[in-house]
């Protein structure tokens, strides 16, 4: 397999990205896929989340592009708006030197008439979740004929996920001659059935290396009883200082639960689980990558497809039923070369998800005793639940006003806007809105600013989001979620 990016006959211009973004050579899952995707060849690939399958795919696509095309020409399926997300940010990061390249997200959870337009408008690259891509497909408002490639992304989750249906019909929708991608972290029978129904002159690539990197991510488990898990939590989040930290629960009802007992608690925290809409769902992941959120309490809709980089440590309240789904869990921290926590409350010594983790992961996960005998005192929930430095505002325009991150930047340091650059934290531009982390002392000015100024000549409305507005949402698609 090929060391180096340009050995694998790619463009100039992705070339020039990959140096930009500080590539320096392609993980094993590139290196011995992408000369076959190039070629058109159909492809079912075996990797794990951190191994580079988004950029495997994703830059063949870029490459076999035409932008002088205002039509639909590659589709990738994912099983969760989050990871829609993802995968579209890092396809429009590595294809910002293709000039007018237009990427669309397709998801349930928010409304399908600016979907439409956008659609009739054209765009080159889609990416979508089975339901909501099914009915704009059975709608006819996606137009299939000029689909060469289709991606899908996870297709064991989405099965798993109870998909399988949808991502036949939609398969079956698109032309006979289109290039047919998997990516699967697993090859149960259904995946294989899928193959063999749907792909041609197939090849195999499979990467082994493991999902966790080695000496990155330190595992350990505190045996706890039912009642005293809430005190093992308050216990860890003290003795492992954080700066953010991702909590799984297995159920929407303890997450729920969980984020009020620790909002009540004094703690900056929020939720993410399937009841979210997907404005409130955007507004959570922005708020906890921009670290104006220090702790999110998350049912594994988060387990897959959500990149926040410098991530802490991780917290398994409960342990999930399969080991698949623990590696997934514990891989959002540890991650470019940095160290990473994740600490499991368990049953005991004889918890067999414990042991299946271990076997999976291949690290041993250590024991903790800590003394759980008293409760914790006021002054140790105020020493642990330390506020964020960093708020978030909602500005009302997007890149479909071509605001950019230097545009807002702009507004909040210049003379109109008068803040130290220091006060900004993470600008991120997406479809019709944009989240600006600013620190907390100066939040208020900064809104005021943004509310008085113009970016771009243009004026937006700027609100702070503090997270309170959205305990109760459940406007989610029955079809789409998680």
């Amino acid at each position: 397999m090929s060391s180096t990016f340009e050995a694998l006959s790619l463009s100039p211009e992705l070339l020039a990205v990959l140096g930009e973004l500080g590539y320096r050579e392609p993980t094993p899952i590139q290196a011995a896929s992408i000369p076959a995707l190039i070629q058109g060849r159909d492809l079912i690939g075996q990797s794990k989340t951190g191994s580079g399958k988004t950029a495997a795919f994703a830059l063949p696509i870029l490459q076999r592009t035409r932008l002088d095309v205002r039509a639909l020409q590659a589709l990738v399926i994912c099983p969760t708006r989050e990871l829609c997300a993802q995968v579209a940010r890092d396809l429009r990061k590595l294809g910002r030197r293709h000039a007018g390249l237009s990427v669309l997200e397709i998801t349930g959870g928010q409304p399908a008439r600016p979907q439409r337009e956008a659609l009739a408008r054209g765009v080159h690259v889609a990416i979508g979740t089975p339901g909501r891509l099914l009915d704009h497909l059975q709608r006819g408002t996606l137009q299939p004929q000029g689909v060469q490639t289709v991606v899908l992304d996870e297709a064991d989750r989405m099965l798993d996920m109870g998909f399988g249906k949808d991502v036949g019909e939609i398969l079956r929708g698109l032309p006979r001659s289109r290039q047919t991608i998997l990516f699967s972290a697993t090859f149960p029978e259904a995946i294989e059935d899928m193959s063999r129904a749907y792909q041609r002159d197939v090849v195999r690539v499979s990467v082994d290396a493991p999902e966790v990197p080695h000496g990155e991510i330190r595992q350990m488990q505190i045996v706890v009883e039912p009642e005293d898990k809430l005190r093992a939590l308050y216990w860890l989040l003290h003795e492992h200082p954080h700066e953010s930290a991702l909590i799984f629960c297995n159920f929407k009802a303890t997450v729920a639960q969980l984020a009020r007992t620790l909002a009540e608690s004094g703690f900056s925290v929020d939720r993410l689980d399937g009841d979210l809409d997907q404005f409130h769902r955007d507004q959570v992941l922005a708020r906890f990558r921009n670290q104006s959120l220090r702790l999110l309490v998350a049912t594994d809709v988060a387990g897959r497809g959500l990149d926040v980089e410098g991530l802490d440590l991780v917290v398994n309240f409960e342990l999930p039923s399969k080991p698949e789904i623990y590696v997934h869990r514990i891989g959002r921290t540890g991650r470019a070369n940095r160290r990473g926590v994740a600490i499991s409350l368990s049953r005991g010594p004889d918890d067999a998800r414990i042991e299946a983790a271990e076997h999976l992961s291949g690290s041993r996960i250590e024991t903790l005793t800590p003394d759980l005998s008293v409760p914790p005192s006021r002054a140790l929930l105020a020493a642990i639940a330390q506020d964020s430095v960093m708020t978030t505002i909602l500005i009302s325009g997007g890149r479909k006003d071509r605001v950019r991150p230097g545009d807002i930047l702009g507004a909040l340091t210049g003379d109109a806007g008068g803040l130290a650059a220091r006060d900004v934290g993470m600008i991120e531009v997406q479809n019709q809105l944009s989240y600006v982390a600013v620190a907390q002392a100066v939040a208020r000015n900064a809104m005021a600013r943004l509310n008085q100024g113009r970016i771009k000549g243009k004026r937006f409305r700027a609100t702070l989001i503090d997270g309170t507005q959205h305990r109760d949402t459940r406007r989610t698609t029955r079809r789409d979620r998680p």
